[in-house]
């Protein structure tokens, strides 16, 4: 039998435990570091007043994926993002893996979301669709897409093969 401590405790894990994924996935979809950490915030929300059961870390991962993703498309679709002008995010620019974050971030969102879903959190396709709620041929379809065109952008155009 679970008390309220023992689900905050849980909670208290989740938070540390998905908190780095959860700021990823949404600076990725919004391209600023303030609002994804807003996002961030409104998902541990989330978490801690909805106090969803989870059957598995691997739904509990899927449950944190999707909402933040849901929060991130209704904070580009909401009337304050749209009519507000954004100050830059200071983002040191001394890494070599500037190119590929820079050509990543050019990709439209559903784009970058599969790739970052299938290459850094080594999900399946069959698991991006799932989370994305798409189907697995759209999810390929959108992941065979996206290296495409980060291969032409980073190749300056030309096929290296």
């Amino acid at each position: 039998m679970n008390t309220s401590l023992d689900v905050n405790d849980m909670i208290q894990v989740s938070l540390v435990k998905y908190s780095d994924m959860v700021i990823r996935i949404a600076y990725q979809n919004l391209k600023s570091m303030t609002d994804a950490e807003d996002i961030a915030q409104e998902v541990f929300l989330k978490l801690m007043t909805s106090r969803p059961d989870f059957e598995s870390d691997t739904h509990e991962k899927a449950w944190v994926i999707r909402v933040t993703v849901n929060l991130c498309k209704d904070f580009l679709k909401s009337a304050w993002f749209r009519k507000r002008t954004a100050l830059e995010d200071s983002i040191p620019q001394n890494d070599k893996n500037n190119e590929i974050l820079d050509a990543v971030m050019r990709l439209p969102v559903k784009f970058r979301n599969v790739i970052y879903l299938h290459y850094y959190e080594d999900l399946t396709v069959a698991q991006i669709a799932d989370i994305l709620q798409q189907k697995e041929n759209t999810v390929s379809s959108w992941l065979y897409r996206a290296r495409n065109q980060l291969k032409k952008s980073l190749a300056g155009g030309f096929d290296n093969e």
